[in-house]
């Protein structure tokens, strides 16, 4: 039956080899994507089903497609494909931790070269805190006869130069420690940056490690953070005046600050006398009233105790005598005045017996003189009395010295700027400075003579003081310098180029020249103020007095009277310092 089956195929399949020869033509090439026509394909339909072949054929296509998804299958199941990748991944992972390692290291050596830097630094400023330390061990020294000659102000000196001492000594502690906790940070910097190449998924952040030993609260230190002026140890008397008895003020030596120091004095002279006391006519002396708040110092004393001239003559009925004149200083001239002043005080219809001296006193080197001294001497039942100049006088200057002065009041300072003045320096600081800022003294007209006089010189080569002003700013951490100035403007423009902080010039703000488009100072426009020399004056002194760090003038009652303000106010920084405190000018011109 086989056999019988085999044969007819065969005899099927020659008669189809016989029917395509008989055609005598090949059939045409077909693309893979044509399509045979209707006949053409139902005869080859025909056919394979007479041969008996599968309905679809297959081809290298199809076979491919069949057989590569099982080779994947199987090399997956067969071969460890990650080894076949592990020597390449593991060199890019040594080449990167390679690199991170190299990094650090070179970070880490910038900053020890700045930690190097830093204690060279210190090691450097140590020598000037050592000088600074033989200055106030040794008051009699050159050094210190420099700055104990401030502005000629020989009758503070002793207390001032012991202040200041004190002040030093705690900046240049403050200094110390700040120098110590920034050192502590860069090493922790360094110890993270060394222990950064060693971290990774698998380990604990080893930087968690590096413990800093305790800086008792110092991470946050200012440098130049408000002095303690410790006002619970204020020592005070009263001031009850006999509402008929006066003391008639009289100051002639120098400038307004001099003048305006003087009357502070002229006060406690008062307080100890019990008497009011007569502030000087404009005629004859500063139109104080224009400058100062009178009216301020009767409300923190809760009493009458100061009285305008005017007031004094309408209380007096044009009858102005001087009914006792006894002068503090008899050196070099009665009262420290000359004729010149007294005819001035005439010429206001004010009469006057002769004066004449309470002991023998020269202002160029004045007696430390006690309260009670003072009471034995000028006491008197006469109604008015005058003294003299007393600027140079010196009695307990360490109540004199002291915040808020001598006299028990409710306020923080006596005198003081009057409230235009106050007013207008405020809405200067909103406008053009800010909260924190530095303010700088910075004397220079008829100050190189003077200055040289001295035994040493004050006066410091502009390059010099521009170093010393960065070093302050540096420390003070302030964005911007407010300068008080009388110099010349090629003096200033030099001054501008140096100081520079970082590679960034430190700006130097000056008061603008009045400006219709500005509005800070308009109170004093209204009030007819604003071309006054004395009362721009003042308004430098005020904004000099707000300022968070205050650099002065060594030789100048200007900074002197700022420098009170700020104690005064608590104002007062550990950073203040007169310009290059403790070094000397390194250069100085011979004397004519």
């Amino acid at each position: 039956m086989d056999r019988e089956s085999s044969s007819d195929e065969e005899e099927d399949r020659q008669k189809l080899i016989d029917q395509n020869e008989r055609h005598g033509t090949k059939s045409p090439k077909h693309s893979t994507f044509h399509m045979d026509d209707d006949n053409e394909f139902k005869d080859r339909i025909g056919n394979a089903r007479r041969l008996g072949l599968p309905r679809f054929a297959f081809n290298k296509r199809y076979l491919f497609a069949i057989f590569f998804p099982i080779f994947i299958i199987i090399v997956y199941f067969t071969t460890d494909i990650r080894s076949l990748f592990q020597t390449s991944v593991s060199n890019v992972t040594f080449d990167s931790s390679d690199s991170r390692m190299r990094e650090s290291e070179l970070r880490a050596l910038y900053l020890l070269r700045q930690q190097q830097l830093g204690l060279f630094k210190l090691w450097n400023h140590s020598f000037v805190n050592e000088a600074n330390f033989d200055f106030s061990s040794n008051p009699n020294s050159t050094v210190a006869s420099s700055v104990n000659s401030t502005s000629s102000f020989t009758n503070s000196s002793p207390v001032l130069h012991d202040r200041f001492s004190a002040l030093s000594s705690s900046a240049l502690l403050e200094d110390l420690k700040a120098a110590v906790l920034s050192q502590m940070s860069l090493n922790k910097q360094i110890q993270q940056i060394l222990l950064s190449t060693h971290q990774s998924g698998n380990y604990p952040d080893l930087g968690d490690n590096v413990t800093d030993p305790s800086t008792s609260g110092y991470a946050s230190l200012d440098r130049c953070r408000k002095v303690d002026q410790k006002l619970s140890e204020r020592k005070t008397i009263e001031w009850k005046p006999k509402s008929n008895k006066y003391l008639f003020a009289i100051c002639v030596s120098g400038q307004m600050s001099n003048h305006l120091i003087c009357l502070e004095k002229h006060m406690f002279f008062a307080a100890l006398l019990n008497r009011v006391l007569v502030i000087p006519s404009s005629k004859v002396d500063y139109q104080f009233n224009h400058v100062l708040d009178i009216d301020h110092i009767n409300k923190c004393l809760g009493r009458k105790v100061v009285v305008t001239f005017e007031e004094f003559a309408e209380a007096k009925k044009k009858h102005l005598h001087i009914d006792k004149f006894v002068c503090y200083f008899s050196l070099p001239q009665l009262c420290f005045m000359d004729d010149e002043r007294v005819k001035k005080l005439k010429s206001l219809g004010i009469s006057m017996n002769k004066l004449e001296p309470a002991w023998v006193e020269d202002v160029k080197k004045p007696t430390k003189r006690t309260m009670q001294d003072v009471m034995v001497k000028f006491s008197s039942n006469d109604d008015v009395i005058a003294i003299g100049d007393v600027f140079f006088a010196e009695v307990e200057q360490d109540l004199v010295m002291q915040p808020g002065g001598p006299l028990a009041h409710k306020c923080k300072t006596l005198i003081e700027p009057s409230r235009l003045i106050m007013l207008t320096a405020q809405r200067f600081i909103q406008t053009f400075l800010g909260e924190r800022f530095i303010a700088l003294h910075f004397r220079r007209h008829g100050f190189l003579k003077f200055c040289n006089a001295k035994k040493p010189s004050c006066f410091f080569p502009i390059p010099q003081a521009a170093d010393c002003i960065v070093q302050v700013a540096e420390r003070a951490n302030a964005p911007v310098i407010y300068l008080s100035t009388d110099a010349a403007e090629s003096e200033t423009s030099l001054l501008q180029s140096l100081v520079v902080l970082n590679g960034k010039a430190v700006p130097l703000v000056k008061r603008p020249a009045r400006n219709s488009a500005e509005k800070w100072d308009a109170l004093l426009y209204r009030h007819g103020l604003e071309e006054d020399s004395q009362v721009e004056a003042m308004l430098d002194k005020t904004i000099c007095a707000m300022s968070a760090v205050f650099i002065g003038s060594s030789g100048s009652t200007f900074t002197e009277d700022i420098l009170r303000l700020r104690k005064d106010w608590g104002s007062a920084s550990l950073c203040d310092e007169y310009i290059c405190q403790g070094q000397l000018p390194n250069f100085i011109a011979d004397n004519e």
